[in-house]
């Protein structure tokens, strides 16, 4: 029944790919093919990104079966990492739906997606101009730039914006200046004759009244727009632990000097001549754990110590187990990087913030977070990074 509105190209495709909608899917598809602006709250891997782009996907199929003018998707996200996943993740929906319509006799024409981020190759933008994609991915900033710019061409024919992560932002200048910017498109869409559905995801948004208000923004009247919110946010399994790597805080006399952790905490600690650290009783408890899993992520703070950490377990281990992901890698690095975790070549990565949202990383079945995470909704989101998908637990 959740699928009855679909074309049956799309109902065949998911029912062959999963075996059931979940929670997010069954109650987010009614008000998006309603055309109502939609917040959804749903625990990670729960499909919330699929409970968005399903029935933007249906309508795409459905323009381009019957050579109707194309009702273009924006996806916007405030990391790049979880965009160039998404982008990587559309590959296999697409792929399918292809199948399924040759299976059916159809030749459905290509649906085309594109990244549009500050790594994005100035060639590559050009060509988005001359051809504006279907689905176009992009984040807050690059946004505000194509709105400002002759982007704005782009963007004329958007229907659906998707707003991943919508938490990360909505409490921050920055989301302030998102706001204006979905202002700014909707007038855009509305002056070309159309209308723009804002559809908002997170696992970790609260209040859900407030991050809804921020969502649908205010009409020109000065009301705001209404914003039907999908509450599927059941609790997720976790499975914690805090672990000490030594008996007594008060005597690290036994750890000796550590220079790695001396030069990440230099401005602290003093020079580490003159006091011992907990860092070298971390190592081989942070390694013992890396080998007793297939997967792990390891959270920190700084890039500094993300690099130095990775260096360290690499040198113990007498062999390459983990690499660094921050920001300030080249996205073809990053790109690498992360396929090399899933693919399993890789036992594991020491990542900052760049990994922490909404990555879909499936065979990670262990996030150690070292230090505090400094806020309860960046733990849950770093925890929930392992065992990403439905039914699973996060260790």
């Amino acid at each position: 029944m959740a699928l009855a509105a679909f074309h049956p190209l799309v109902a065949e495709w998911f029912g062959r790919a999963f075996a059931a909608p979940t929670e997010a899917q069954t109650r987010g598809w009614p008000a998006i093919a309603a055309g109502h602006h939609a917040l959804i709250l749903a625990p990670t891997g729960s499909g919330k990104t699929l409970a968005a782009f399903l029935w933007a996907l249906n309508q795409l199929v459905t323009s381009k079966l019957e050579g109707r003018q194309v009702e273009r998707v924006l996806y916007v996200s405030p990391l790049k990492a979880l965009n160039y996943d998404v982008e990587r993740n559309l590959s296999g929906p697409l792929a399918g739906l292809t199948d399924a319509a040759r299976r059916q006799g159809l030749e459905l024409p290509e649906i085309s997606v594109a990244v549009r981020t500050g790594d994005t190759p100035q060639i590559e933008r050009q060509r988005m101009l001359r051809r504006p994609p279907d689905i176009l991915i992009t984040t807050p900033e690059s946004l505000y730039l194509m709105l400002t710019s002759r982007g704005r061409e782009v963007l004329v024919g958007a229907r659906t914006i998707i707003l991943d992560e919508i938490h990360a932002v909505a409490a921050t200048k920055r989301g302030a200046h998102m706001a204006l910017s979905l202002e700014r498109l909707d007038d855009l869409v509305t002056a070309d004759g159309g209308s723009l559905q804002r559809i908002g995801l997170s696992a970790t948004q609260r209040p859900l009244s407030e991050i809804a208000r921020f969502l649908g923004g205010q009409d020109s009247s000065g009301s705001p727009r209404p914003v039907e919110v999908i509450d599927a946010g059941s609790t997720k399994e976790l499975d914690l632990e805090v672990i000490v790597p030594v008996d007594d805080m008060s005597d690290l006399a036994t750890s000796g000097p550590d220079p790695v952790a001396a030069a990440d905490y230099s401005d602290v600690a003093g020079s580490e001549s003159q006091r011992r650290s907990i860092w070298p009783a971390m190592y081989p408890q942070l390694l013992e754990l890396v080998r007793a899993h297939r997967s792990t992520l390891i959270f920190v703070n700084n890039r500094r110590l993300a690099e130095r950490l990775a260096l360290r377990l690499n040198e113990l281990a007498e062999q390459e187990v983990a690499r660094a992901h921050h920001g300030s890698l080249a996205r073809e690095q990053r790109t690498i990087i992360e396929q090399e975790l899933k693919a399993g070549r890789l036992p594991a990565l020491v990542a900052t913030s760049s990994l922490e949202l909404g990555i879909d990383m499936g065979a990670v079945d262990l996030v150690i977070q070292v230090e505090s995470p400094r806020s309860v909704a960046r733990g849950i989101q770093r925890v929930g990074r392992a065992g990403h998908h439905v039914g699973a637990a996060s260790r």
